[in-house]
């Protein structure tokens, strides 16, 4: 690849790069070469962190934060606080543990395995969600993208690639009474994922569930998009045919007062009312007599509101338990652990800013 300076960089290995500068023709290892190296982002998801510490490194990260950051003490505490379920985000490669291809490394399908048992432990049922699928599904961080780019459905491969992962996800877990739904794509994003394309593996992904279990719901999530304006967002309403044909599915919307021009100057009582009364409508719109279950699958409790007070916090959370709480099938907030405090359920309990 070329810099803007007119330099070459040639990747000679995992871990070595070669720089070919202009006044030296050929690549030589010993040609000293000194240039700045500007980070422009921070590394997310776990494609770029496994990838940026290394064949060496990573693994020595990943299985610290395995072993620290979720466990078994953080189920006992969901199921203390009257929560019935956990909803598990899952990557593609855990299926090719202990050997995924780089820069994954081995060990994530032991602690999938662990919490499943902690969820029998301590009554809990488990959605296991598909959050990254091969090519990535959205381009971004928690779908494990390499570089931001969206391929996932444009080939019959990635397709089947993902109902391989399904599979195996579903053929080791079916047996185990905590499992009570899998969500096989998690936030496909519009329109790079098309509906045919989404469609299509939709029924497919169906089937491959129903090949080991009659009882284990089927879950669809909507088709979103992250960039402004919001006029445009697909409505999730365009699933609701799929999803009525198919018994034992349920229809996942992901809810955020964020993201979109519509929440950018709202006050604390306009974020309220649009609760009560725009997602109390969607709800109904979308779960009619007879047709699939409903499910509130993300929600957290921040905003865009500046200097809002613990009481206008707690007003929005009291406010989005009792209307998302109406959906069907339930919901999950995002998430348990985060570093911002109003996307992290365990800290908003602890300190009083939700009452479950």
């Amino acid at each position: 690849m070329d810099s803007s300076s007119g330099d070459s960089f040639l990747a000679k290995t995992e871990e070595l790069v070669a720089v070919d500068v202009l006044e030296v023709s050929g690549w030589k290892d010993n040609d000293p070469t000194i240039f700045d190296l500007t980070i422009s982002d921070t590394i997310e998801g776990e494609f770029q962190l496994t990838n940026g510490f290394g064949p060496n490194k990573a693994p020595q990260v990943m299985k610290e934060h395995w072993n620290t950051f979720i466990v078994e003490d953080d189920f006992k505490f969901i199921a203390k606080n009257g929560l019935n379920a956990v909803r598990i985000p899952v990557g593609w490669w855990t299926t090719r543990d202990p050997t995924p291809p780089p820069p994954y490394v081995g060990g994530s399908l032991q602690i999938l395995d662990n919490a499943f048992l902690w969820a029998q432990k301590y009554g809990l049922k488990v959605i296991l969600d598909l959050h990254a699928a091969p090519d990535s599904q959205n381009g971004v961080a928690h779908s494990s993208s390499r570089d931001g780019t969206i391929e996932w459905g444009k080939t019959y491969e990635s397709i089947q690639q993902t109902l391989d992962v399904i599979d195996f996800f579903t053929a080791r877990y079916s047996k185990s009474d905590s499992l009570y739904a899998i969500e096989l794509l998690n936030e496909p994003i519009a329109p790079n994922v098309t509906l045919e394309a989404l469609t299509k593996y939709y029924k497919a992904g169906y089937e491959v569930v129903r090949k080991y279990s009659s009882k284990v719901y089927v879950i669809l999530c909507a088709r979103l998009k992250f960039t402004k304006p919001d006029h445009d967002l697909p409505p999730p309403q365009e699933l609701l045919s799929l999803a009525s044909d198919l018994v034992g599915s349920v229809l996942d919307v992901h809810w955020y007062n964020l993201f979109y021009d519509i929440f950018d100057n709202l006050t604390v009582q306009q974020n309220i009312n649009f609760i009560h009364t725009n997602r109390t409508s969607q709800l109904d719109h979308f779960s009619p007599l007879n047709g699939p279950l409903t499910y509130v699958g993300e929600w957290c409790n921040e905003w865009n509101v500046k200097n809002a007070t613990k009481v206008d916090y707690q007003r929005f959370a009291k406010t989005q338990l009792n209307v998302y709480g109406r959906a069907t099938f339930g919901w999950s907030f995002w998430t348990l652990k985060n570093v911002q405090n109003n996307w992290n359920l365990e800290w908003m309990i602890n300190n009083g800013y939700i009452k479950l």
